[in-house]
């Protein structure tokens, strides 16, 4: 199938990627603003099954994302509430802990929506259930860092560096 325009796509011309599946995180990814030439703007359609979500509650550091439902039900844990979402419910997560976020599918059919993210570098995320932090860093399509630390990892800052060594 030919495309229209190079900055024009439609879902039907994205191929799916399948997110990781263990326990109940799974989805189906297309990443459409990527797809169509975005930079600076991030959107992916996802699909999550019933019972499923795509990612862990996490919140970001630098990124605001929004989720715009076009299909199903699901429970939104958003901070520390819980609530309920359906087609046509438009979401903001705003950056920082206080707007930790998660969605999952607590329907009996597939939830379907669209997230849309700026795309700032370096970007940390924290992961407040398994007290986590995750940090990347981009130029332009290349992936620079990623790395995944736990909170009772934590190190000095000094550690490792030689000229901090007792003398």
């Amino acid at each position: 199938m030919s495309r229209r325009h190079a900055n024009v796509v439609n879902l039907d011309e994205v191929s799916a990627a399948s997110g990781p599946k263990v326990g109940s995180f799974a989805s189906e990814l297309k990443p459409l603003a990527r797809e169509a030439g975005a930079r600076a703007l991030g959107c992916t359609h996802h699909e999550v099954s019933p019972g499923q979500a795509a990612f862990p509650f996490h919140w970001h550091s630098a990124n605001e994302e929004a989720a715009y439902v076009l299909e199903g039900t699901g429970l939104l844990r958003i901070g520390a509430e819980e609530v309920a979402v359906r087609a046509g419910d438009w979401i903001s997560f705003p950056v920082g802990p206080d707007h930790s976020h998660q969605l999952r599918n607590t329907g009996t059919g597939p939830l379907r929506y669209l997230c849309v993210s700026t795309k700032q570098t370096p970007e940390i995320c924290g992961y407040p259930d398994s007290k986590k932090y995750g940090i990347a860093a981009m130029g332009g399509d290349k992936l620079w860092v990623r790395a995944l630390f736990f909170e009772e990892d934590g190190k000095g800052y000094f550690e490792r560096e030689p000229d901090a060594e007792p003398k």
